[in-house]
């Protein structure tokens, strides 16, 4: 191989450069951290060498091919793998085993997800079940933008009900008459504020509401 990379203090590897993989380094790079992106693809690296500051084409499987290229020495790694399951998990358990403190997987069944966390994934993301479940939300409620966490908790984007219009926060005690929590409005015309006791609903505004996801699900169903 003969190449080594010097792994910055929040430098990450991202194996698998496919749609998903790429996304993720592509963001990764533009908010100014330092990425190595690994894929067997020849055409997938060419394609990537532009984009990415260190791109390189390898097997993710092997230890020692990624011991050469000092992949143990950074901080954060995402298998981005997702159709080869063999390929996925080998990489995983590569990782763990050259100790990256921090793995990230991709998987596509909840079975694929058990064998990456019991290989030595910290973290198993789900892209494609996230994302249906997201457009479900999207399409059968009023809810614009909304996204769950795994502890049943649920950040939404949503219009101002009726019965909160003209009302200050305080006045609508929505904490405790709907169980959520208003993290910020945005105002046609106006920047993004967050939201205090004093903060006035207007007619036309957006509400950021944060809490359990049923209650956030059903504070959106009023509007």
């Amino acid at each position: 191989m003969g190449r080594k990379f010097t792994a910055e203090a929040d430098s990450v590897v991202v194996i698998g450069l496919g749609r998903f993989g790429r996304a993720v380094a592509e963001s990764l790079a533009q908010t100014g951290h330092e990425v190595l992106g690994i894929d067997e693809s020849p055409q997938i690296v060419q394609e990537m060498s532009g984009i990415l500051t260190h791109v390189v084409q390898a097997n993710s499987t092997s230890v020692e091919v990624l011991r050469q290229l000092n992949v143990g020495d950074f901080k954060h790694g995402v298998v981005a793998i997702g159709s080869d399951l063999e390929s996925s998990v080998l990489s995983v358990l590569a990782l763990s085993e050259l100790g990256v403190p921090d793995i990230w997987a991709k998987a596509v069944t909840e079975r694929h997800g058990k064998i990456l966390r019991r290989t030595g994934a910290h973290h198993v993301v789900y892209p494609e079940k996230t994302m249906g479940e997201r457009v479900a939300h999207l399409v059968t409620s009023k809810i614009i933008d909304f996204i769950e966490f795994d502890d049943d908790f649920a950040i939404a984007k949503t219009r101002a009900p009726a019965d909160v219009l003209n009302k200050t926060l305080a006045e609508s005690a929505l904490r405790r008459v709907y169980n959520v929590t208003i993290v910020g409005i945005k105002r046609v015309g106006e920047d993004f504020t967050y939201g205090q006791p004093d903060t006035m609903v207007r007619p036309g505004d957006l509400l950021i509401v944060a809490g359990p996801t049923r209650d956030v699900e059903a504070f959106a169903g009023k509007t």
